[in-house]
């Protein structure tokens, strides 16, 4: 039985207050976690008025220019953390890859969900927790901030390896096995080469990332440009702040430009 005019009428305004009725409660949600969190939860009496929130700003107003020659070697140690970071990552990634891709793990039952977990594991905990679960490990410097990025960057890129390995053409993959190719055959000769440019393409992107994150994990000791901004810091030098933060934003637009040529070379 066909429905009749005021079936279709009724239906649509049952939808548009359905609809309401959701953007209604989204509103009172957002309204509740701004009280809540912006509102009930700052220190008013402290933060002063609207004149001492730009009094405090101004003093970051400023370069300190006899800071910039001893930024030179922390800029680039956190340009190689990032490096060597995403390096080791890659390296780690390949068990994480192995084991989590549903059409190569070895053993289903085990080893898919030992992948999976290891993704989740490294994308559960932030970069800044891993920094301080590493230096509290190996000590202050870049080495720690090298491990946190690392274990850091296996969820991403063993996540988007793995779905494209699992969505790759069978054709190939089918073709190798009839003619008696074992698994490393069909890995190296039917799956690398459909799923390469997307792998180097994520670890690029997993690159630029890391820049930016290599620079703040200098905050809780791991090296780099983000431990002279924690130093300047406590020492209230807020020009020298101003600088460091500079230098990052320097830093940051050469790791676009970079990805950008990197980017362009490998798609």
């Amino acid at each position: 039985m066909r429905p009749t005019v005021d079936d279709i009428i009724s239906s649509r305004r049952c939808g548009r207050r359905s609809t309401g009725a959701f953007v209604a409660l989204i509103l009172i949600m957002v309204v509740w976690s701004v009280k809540v969190t912006v509102i009930d939860d700052t220190d008013w009496s402290r933060m002063g008025g609207v004149g001492n929130v730009m009094k405090a700003a101004g003093r970051f107003i400023g370069i300190d220019f006899s800071l910039f020659p001893s930024l030179i070697g922390p800029t680039i140690e956190t340009l190689m953390i990032a490096c060597l970071g995403t390096v080791v990552g890659v390296i780690l990634c390949i068990p994480a890859v192995w084991f989590g891709a549903h059409n190569i793990t070895p053993w289903k039952p085990v080893t898919y969900p030992v992948g999976r977990l290891m993704m989740t594991l490294s994308r559960s905990v932030h970069e800044i927790v891993w920094a301080l679960f590493f230096v509290s490990a190996v000590g202050l410097g870049a080495l720690a901030g090298i491990f946190a990025l690392a274990v850091r960057s296996v969820g991403f890129i063993a996540k988007m390896s793995a779905e494209a390995i699992e969505d790759v053409d069978p054709g190939p993959v089918e073709a190798i096995r009839a003619t008696g190719g074992n698994e490393f055959q069909v890995v190296m000769y039917g799956i690398l080469p459909q799923v390469l440019p997307q792998v180097l393409s994520v670890i690029v992107f997993e690159w630029e990332i890391n820049i930016r994150r290599s620079a703040i994990l200098g905050m809780v000791g791991a090296g780099g440009l983000g431990l002279v901004f924690f130093r300047q810091m406590n020492t209230f030098n807020y020009h020298g702040v101003t600088s460091v933060i500079i230098a990052i934003l320097l830093l940051i637009m050469l790791g676009e430009v970079l990805s950008y040529f990197a980017r362009k070379a490998v798609i």
